[in-house]
């Protein structure tokens, strides 16, 4: 027989593994709806284009030979790795599976972002998410350097020329020692926050709630400021051992750290509030990244359709 001048189709293939699994023209042919002449023909030039015979012909049936079988046995598990790879393709470029890496500002432990996060986790578990934490200005370098995909930063970012989404607002919290005297009051002033011992840190929103204090208390370093170079629950546990206070969003208040205690914080106008948003570069490619955006304009639609962003 002549080698193969021509490419085989996957549809020819396909028809030849249904042969092998009926052993008969008759039942393959009916179960590919289609007329046996046509299947016979088919196989025939598969037999030509491949250059061995596939199929004993018989009275009994329709039975591989032994390169049949082999060559079949090959086929079949290239055309399942193919469909696996199809499936995979398609769901990556739908957005459900693949890497997407956020970037956070705020704490984990409870409110909307820990819920949006669980959300997503349960609608696109295919999706491989890597958390990079970090202060406002580091993880907009990440974003403009394409290190991140996207970052949940607290309070606008003036510098940012991307897009951005408005989400939520959380309230602003102050952890103190159980022993302090502030926490026998239900809610806490900011002026009552004058020179104390204030923890802080470079990561996270730390700088932000150093802002604040100052505009809050109108002087420059009104607090004594002790600054670590560690994250949130290291922060935590010094305040339980009395080391000082530190200020946090309300996300921070689902963790029970050993003596602590979290007391809102107010102004006239009652509770402070700082906003979130989300934060992506236009030009973005990644699949994965859109049914997350879907997601937040789903979980806060009035915001969503006010922020004007795509």
């Amino acid at each position: 027989m002549a080698p193969p001048t021509v490419p085989v189709e996957f549809r020819d293939l396909r028809w030849a593994i249904v042969v092998s699994q009926h052993r008969s023209l008759r039942q393959a042919a009916e179960a590919l709806r289609i007329k046996q002449p046509t299947l016979s023909r088919r196989l025939r030039d598969l037999e030509y284009r491949v250059g061995i015979t596939l199929f004993k012909r018989t009275n009994g049936g329709t039975r591989p030979t032994i390169e049949g079988q082999e060559f079949l046995d090959a086929t079949r598990r290239f055309m399942e790795e193919a469909e696996a790879i199809t499936v995979r393709v398609k769901t990556r470029s739908r957005g459900e599976s693949g890497r997407l890496t956020i970037g956070i500002h705020t704490s984990l432990s409870a409110g909307n972002l820990r819920a949006t996060l669980l959300d997503y986790q349960q609608r696109f578990p295919d999706v491989d998410r890597q958390l990079v934490d970090g202060a406002s200005e580091q993880l907009i370098s990440d974003l403009a350097s394409s290190a991140i995909d996207v970052a949940f930063v607290a309070e606008p970012t003036p510098r940012w020329s991307g897009k951005s989404l408005l989400l939520w607002s959380e309230r602003v919290v102050v952890a103190l020692p159980a022993n302090h005297p502030l926490t026998g009051r239900e809610v806490v002033y900011w002026g009552e926050l004058r020179r104390e011992r204030l923890l802080t840190s470079q990561r996270g929103p730390g700088p932000e709630f150093v802002k604040l204090l100052n505009i809050k208390l109108g002087a420059s370093d009104p607090c004594p400021l002790v600054r670590h170079d560690v994250v949130l629950d290291r922060l935590l546990s010094l305040v339980g051992v009395d080391w000082g206070i530190l200020l946090v969003l309300e996300s921070a208040t689902g963790a029970v750290y050993p003596g602590v205690t979290f007391r809102e914080v107010h102004d006239a106008e009652g509770p402070t509030r700082l906003s979130l948003r989300a934060y992506w570069r236009q030009d973005n490619g990644n699949p994965s990244l859109r049914p997350l955006l879907d997601l937040l304009r789903e979980r806060y639609p009035d915001l969503s359709a006010a922020s004007g962003t795509d």
